[in-house]
């Protein structure tokens, strides 16, 4: 069924610090991704817009916000938010209205402006609130979160922080080319290595910054797109589940896991079963995946990914990594564009920019960065309270 649906434009605007408003970069990536599938503002029959906390009332209400921005057209509306997930889960929406015949054209955007340093709670003392909690009671920043995973890694698998560092050499070498990258300069081991510890055992280039930035998806009935003749790519999956009790892996902003003294735990881990869902829906399997843009908050985290959607077996992905088969020129790139890594994070943008690069690969216009012969991208993030997103998209 979802096979009914097609991408036929995406749009972005560059990523870095740049102190503007939010919706300027959302209206920026909204009228390239119009301008890409070759289709008038005066088209588009719904906007979702995937919403901001930190930018006030009109970041709560992304969809109408970018809708008056781009000039009021008559369009539905909706807004979606998902903290890190939120671009998939505005996609998804967009996606159902598409299926349920009640829309052919829907425009997808996601912006953001953020503060500098670490991403902390809004104003105002919330007790009931376990995000606000975990800065109040444990002074756990994201990135504490991110050591956490590094250590579990460690403990598990044996992983050094040569393997951490390698992985920020490899995404740094793939954001060379990107003219969309905030951070665009070749990184050296020993240069994350001689960066400042923010979170043992994370360095300062182990972990990603916060960034300005917009993106933008057109979405068209498959109908619509052969009628226009449009050169669409197949949306073949949107993957938003939840965790199942017992969730037996920390997850953010929680303080600890679920108990398996009365549930056993399940077959699959929560991120496990993120790229499982989508898998399932579009009828693949990770042996036909040629690129994957998945969510580096952290070097560790990237390795933890590559098990969580099916490249190799738990413990493994060092050794993939090493391999070389994850880097462009190998077996199934990860993270082409760069990643966080070279982004930084622009939350309710970030799922559709991932979404972005893989229609670039796939339409072969991946300039500098391009995987040769790539026919099905898959991306992959999960979002704060357990939100997954996983999207698959095939020529």
């Amino acid at each position: 069924m979802s096979n009914d649906v097609a991408v036929v434009g995406v749009g972005m605007h560059p990523w870095g610090k740049w102190g503007r408003p939010f919706q300027s970069y959302g209206v920026h990536a909204a009228r390239s991704a119009l301008a890409d599938a070759g289709l008038d503002w005066s088209e588009v029959q719904l906007v979702v817009g995937g919403e901001t906390v930190r930018n006030g009332y009109a970041g709560y209400v992304a969809g109408a916000t970018f809708a008056q921005a781009l000039g009021w057209n008559g369009a539905r509306v909706a807004t979606a938010y998902a903290a890190c997930a939120t671009g998939a889960q505005a996609l998804d929406v967009a996606r159902a209205r598409i299926l349920a015949g009640m829309c052919d054209v829907a425009l997808v955007v996601g912006a953001d402006t953020t503060p500098k340093g670490f991403l902390a709670p809004n104003a105002g003392e919330r007790w009931d609130d376990p995000d606000w909690l975990r800065f109040r009671l444990l002074g756990m920043t994201n990135p504490a979160y991110f050591a956490l995973y590094a250590r579990r890694r460690m403990d598990l698998y044996g992983a050094t922080v040569e393997d951490f560092a390698a992985v920020k050499v490899k995404n740094a070498r793939h954001g060379l080319a990107n003219p969309r990258a905030r951070y665009r300069k070749a990184v050296t081991a020993e240069e994350v290595a001689a960066s400042p510890v923010v979170a043992d055992p994370l360095r300062l280039l182990d972990i990603c910054a916060t960034s300005d930035g917009g993106a933008a998806v057109v979405l068209t009935s498959a109908a619509f797109a052969r009628s226009r003749g449009l050169p669409a790519l197949r949306l073949r999956a949107v993957a938003t589940v939840a965790p199942t009790f017992p969730n037996t892996v920390i997850e953010m902003p929680n303080f600890a896991t679920d108990s398996t003294v009365a549930v056993a735990p399940g077959e699959r881990t929560f991120r496990d079963s993120i790229a499982h869902a989508a898998y399932e829906e579009a009828g693949l399997g990770p042996e036909d995946v040629s690129l994957a843009e998945v969510y580096d908050l952290s070097t560790a985290l990237e390795l933890d990914w590559y098990e969580n959607v099916g490249l190799c077996k738990p413990g493994d992905a060092e050794a993939l990594l090493r391999s070389g088969e994850t880097t462009l020129g190998g077996r199934v790139p990860v993270n082409p564009s760069g990643g966080l890594a070279c982004f930084g994070e622009a939350v309710p943008a970030q799922a559709l920019a991932q979404v972005c690069e893989v229609a670039w690969q796939l339409w072969g216009r991946a300039e500098g960065r391009q995987v040769e012969g790539a026919t099905v991208g898959l991306t992959a993030n999960q979002g704060l309270f357990g939100h997954g997103s996983s999207v698959i998209m095939s020529v």
